[in-house]
């Protein structure tokens, strides 16, 4: 497993792979690293030539694709794409937001689309649908988060801290999810609205602070705290002993 905790994965329990398809390096980079603290596979192509002859032979399990490249443009190299991968979902990038381009390249065969400049957790929230429409497996090898005495199972959704349960409604318990997949990392109410709310849900920034002093009623009463607030920052979720480092 790399830094994230999959949740997705091939029928086999291998990682599942992405070819991001993007003629600018910075853009392309981004994606990549973004994509593989997901625990994705990614692989990247800079022209449509190259992004043709990498999903032969990558065999993606889904395409992040420019519409514009400098040899041919995404409607192209999906057209190519589809004679050897036929139902592999594709994600089209582009830095027009014209309807007709919209309308353009769900035609031709793309299954969602996102307008440059884009939130990457946005970008990786659609994949993720994507790919589960297509079918790919539930990973089942380890499905208990742990972060110090806390304790979330993906599959039964319990939830305990201490070996006490602790009961959460079904939004509480994607938030928690998300913050025990980062423990000791910052999570900006931007990036928490994209994955629990999705990325359509308008930005009501508030929702996340109601949400999280939910959790800390239910997570951290009576006890040390675990769930902390950087200032300006977003918030970040660290085992007590770790807490106690930092404060130290």
């Amino acid at each position: 497993m790399k830094n994230g905790s999959p949740d997705l994965t091939r029928p086999d329990g291998s990682p599942l792979r992405v070819l991001v398809v993007d003629d600018e390096e910075n853009i392309a980079e981004l994606l990549r690293m973004a994509l593989r603290y997901e625990g994705w596979d990614v692989e990247v192509a800079l022209t449509g030539s190259r992004a043709v002859a990498a999903a032969k032979r990558f065999r993606p399990d889904s395409v992040v694709l420019d519409m514009m490249l400098p040899d041919f443009d995404g409607m192209e190299v999906l057209r190519r794409m589809r004679t050897d991968a036929a139902d592999v979902p594709v994600l089209f990038l582009t830095a027009r937001d014209s309807v007709e381009d919209r309308v353009a390249g769900l035609t031709a065969g793309g299954d969602d689309y996102v307008t440059k400049p884009f939130s990457l957790e946005e970008v990786v929230a659609r994949l993720r649908a994507l790919m589960r429409r297509a079918g790919a497996q539930q990973a089942r090898s380890d499905s208990t988060l742990t972060v110090g005495d806390l304790s979330l199972d993906e599959d039964s959704h319990e939830v305990s801290r201490g070996g006490t349960e602790i009961s959460l409604t079904a939004t509480e318990f994607e938030l928690l999810r998300f913050l025990m997949r980062n423990p000791r990392r910052v999570l900006s109410k931007a990036q928490i609205l994209d994955r629990v709310w999705n990325y359509d849900f308008g930005g009501q920034a508030n929702v996340v602070e109601l949400y999280i002093s939910y959790l800390r009623k239910k997570i951290d009463a009576g006890r040390a705290p675990m769930i902390h607030t950087m200032r300006g920052a977003g918030y970040v979720l660290k085992p007590v002993e770790a807490a106690a480092a930092d404060a130290g």
